[in-house]
């Protein structure tokens, strides 16, 4: 038995603007740029603003886009599952609990790896200046200086292993949505992914 199916999404432009983005940084500086390098750096700062961008349209956008379309419930998740496995098919104005947990996670572990990489590089970021304690004939304040950049460093080693794991959590997450993504499409006829190119009607309300 199954209920009432949703019809074909199409999400608004600055929500399909935000995911694509997030998305295609997440590849570059997973695969592409050097750990630490500029280029490294700026596409993680244009994550964060996307980042900060989605979570704003979360307020404001458009009813499906925002946060009360899909509240984070792990109650509402046990329920899509047990929905799942009966073979039951209910349609929802927006993502559904489980998508909504995963995005809640993405979004999470999107700000830590773009928070412990500010921590690190500092805003705007800038190579590290080492000449500061080399002050000709003041050896005094060259030993000072060198105690405090090992202090520095030892700081940054810390936030560096945070930002290493959940750089790393963040790939796994990406590609259990892309696991959801494809079952939910094959489960439900949706076309999830034509969606978000913006094939489809808008999103209603169930």
């Amino acid at each position: 038995m199954t209920g009432p199916v949703a019809p074909p999404r199409r999400w608004d432009p600055l929500v399909r603007l935000t995911h694509w983005g997030v998305a295609a940084a997440i590849v570059v500086n997973g695969l592409i740029t050097e750990e630490g390098s500029q280029w490294h750096v700026w596409v993680g700062l244009a994550a964060g603003a996307l980042l900060a961008l989605r979570l704003a349209w979360g307020l404001i956008g458009p009813p499906e886009a925002r946060f009360t379309a899909f509240p984070p419930s792990p109650a509402a998740a046990v329920r899509h599952v047990r929905d799942i496995l009966a073979g039951r098919r209910t349609s929802h104005r927006s993502h559904n609990p489980l998508g909504a947990l995963m995005v809640y996670a993405v979004w999470a572990t999107l700000a830590v790896v773009v928070g412990t990489g500010v921590a690190m590089t500092g805003f705007p970021p800038a190579p590290r200046a080492h000449e500061a304690g080399e002050v000709a004939g003041r050896p005094e304040a060259n030993r000072e200086a060198e105690g405090g950049e090992e202090e520095h460093e030892g700081e940054d080693e810390g936030i560096g292993e945070i930002h290493e794991v959940a750089a790393n959590l963040l790939f796994v997450l990406a590609a259990v949505h892309l696991a959801g993504v494809a079952f939910e499409t094959r489960r439900s006829g949706r076309q999830v992914v034509t969606a978000m190119l913006g094939g489809g009607d808008a999103p209603k309300d169930a």
